[in-house]
């Protein structure tokens, strides 16, 4: 049957814990491992709208560990939507790849590409949500506290992608999570209302940051302007600066809090480097996973796809 994954809510509870159990299995098993070959013969397109480090080398090198292939996509090779609608070029890719691979801006487009695909869609980054990132920090979250949904989890900054992904599987999975930022930098407020009205996890919204970070085991953080919005840099600064995480902050949260940032940095600004760099940053940790979780998100979305 054909799945996509375009936001974590496209999945059951049991499903991502069953995504993360299958990631942390595969990071045990290391690439020569009994599913090494599991993808052979398989192909994947990777179309990238949007620059790329961690994305592209993660995904490209867990195909190539699975046993398949991927090809590498970019404004240069063709123009999604303009020379060629998204729902043809979906239709054509699908008679050619095993799966599609998409970061873009737009959510509508990936929404669309998937709704004309007939191979599994998977959503490697928009403006609105990043998956992908976040199973990968939750199986970071894992393997550093033994109960996840006792582990409040702060985010301190602006209201983006992240933030939506983490209400979306705060919708799905039992947790504690907290959103420390300013009032004109908010996320998505239905999704946030839409969180909470699930009942599934305790969900806060917070503008003092001092009292956000109270009693968090996880701190979390990412840049204030992302791709494409870099003409509200200085004012993101301005109403994000008290948000910052540095050593003041940290000492606010529970003891021996662990420090998260999805990457790149910029530092000095969101988080300083005294604590990127120091004793209780995991964020070297959460860019490995993404290496395992994204190949668990390929065997499970090729599974469905073959049954």
């Amino acid at each position: 049957m054909k799945r996509d994954l375009l936001s974590l809510q496209d999945w059951t509870q049991q499903e991502l814990l069953d995504c993360l159990s299958l990631a942390a299995e595969l990071k045990a098993l290391g690439p020569i491992g009994p599913y090494r070959n599991e993808l052979a013969g398989r192909s994947y397109a990777l179309i990238f709208q949007k620059n790329s480090l961690r994305t592209r080398v993660s995904f490209e090198v867990g195909i190539s560990e699975l046993g398949g292939s991927s090809m590498y996509l970019t404004d240069q090779d063709f123009k999604l939507g303009e020379r060629e609608s998204v729902a043809d070029t979906a239709k054509v890719l699908s008679r050619y790849v095993d799966g599609i691979l998409i970061r873009t801006y737009s959510h509508n487009l990936a929404k669309e590409l998937g709704e004309n695909s007939s191979v599994p869609v998977i959503n490697m980054l928009t403006d609105f949500c990043h998956p992908c990132q976040i199973l990968a920090d939750v199986m970071t979250i894992q393997e550093n506290f033994k109960d996840l949904s006792a582990t409040p989890i702060c985010y301190l900054g602006d209201g983006n992608n992240i933030v939506h992904s983490w209400l979306n599987f705060a919708s799905r999975v039992p947790i504690n999570f907290t959103i420390g930022t300013n009032e004109r930098t908010l996320p998505d407020l239905e999704l946030v209302e839409y969180s909470k009205r699930k009942g599934v996890s305790e969900v806060k919204l917070i503008y003092d940051p001092v009292e956000a970070v109270q009693d968090a085991k996880i701190l979390y953080t990412d840049v204030w302007s992302s791709m494409g919005e870099k003409e509200k840099t200085n004012e993101r600064r301005q109403l994000l600066m008290p948000y910052q995480i540095n050593s003041h902050i940290l000492s606010k949260a529970a003891p021996g809090a662990k420090i998260m940032h999805c990457l790149p940095a910029e530092r000095g600004w969101e988080i300083t480097s005294e604590v990127l760099d120091g004793p209780q940053s995991i964020v070297l940790d959460q860019a490995e996973n993404r290496l395992h979780a994204q190949k668990a998100i390929l065997l499970m979305l090729d599974r469905w796809f073959r049954s």
